[in-house]
């Protein structure tokens, strides 16, 4: 059974998956307290826990707010989580089981299906596809420590991934990319999946500063 603690984590890192929590929000010790029916001391150390991944930050007369980068930290954060990501896939063209094969294509097919049937509507849901995809990728990949790294890494992004798909054309390129990686771990050509992930999941410099300012 879950402590207090891990309870309060477990869904400051959902309520940052699904956008309710977003960078630059301020998180409420008291509102948190009172939530959750708990004391002041599992809240503060979730707070601590969450701070040492670097999701949130403790800013002077603010308290803690969600961690927003600046546009280098950014570009950082981009670089390294690309760089990952594409582990995660060359490692998955290796070693993906019937069953990850199974559930990769189909991932894959639900979001051809999105743009086929909604285009570029919807992009919260196609967002959440697009989370499937990429979790099962790293899932397959079968290293847990390389998975932990990469949920953690995305988190600091994944606001930004979620505002891009407002962008006209990222809908269609996402699921085309989503298809070619697809075939390259079928294909079991670990180089190429590796390659191919690296590049669908880096941005340049200018669509980071639109989104950065996007998000304020």
């Amino acid at each position: 059974m879950a402590s207090q603690t891990e309870t309060i984590l477990r869904t400051l890192n959902d309520w940052i998956d699904a956008g309710r929590l977003n960078p630059g929000d301020e998180i409420e010790e008291a509102e948190l307290v009172r939530q959750f029916g708990v004391s002041r001391t599992p809240v503060r150390e979730a707070l601590m826990q969450i701070e040492a991944t670097g999701l949130v930050k403790r800013l002077p007369r603010k308290g803690a707010v969600v961690f927003k980068p600046t546009l280098a930290e950014f570009l950082a954060i981009l670089e390294v989580h690309a760089k990952l990501e594409g582990q995660a896939a060359g490692l998955a063209a290796r070693r993906i089981s019937p069953a990850g094969l199974e559930a990769l294509e189909a991932a894959t097919t639900a979001c051809e299906a999105h743009f086929a049937t909604l285009g570029e509507a919807e992009p919260d849901a196609y967002y959440q596809l697009n989370l499937r995809f990429h979790g099962t990728v790293a899932e397959s990949a079968g290293n847990p420590f390389l998975l932990e790294m990469i949920k953690t890494n995305a988190r600091k992004l994944m606001a930004y991934y979620r505002a891009r798909y407002r962008y006209a054309g990222s809908i269609e390129a996402s699921a085309r990319d989503h298809r070619m990686i697809t075939e390259l771990i079928k294909a079991r050509d670990s180089e190429a999946a590796e390659t191919a992930m690296r590049r669908h999941v880096h941005f340049d410099q200018v669509t980071a500063m639109d989104l950065l300012a996007a998000l304020g």
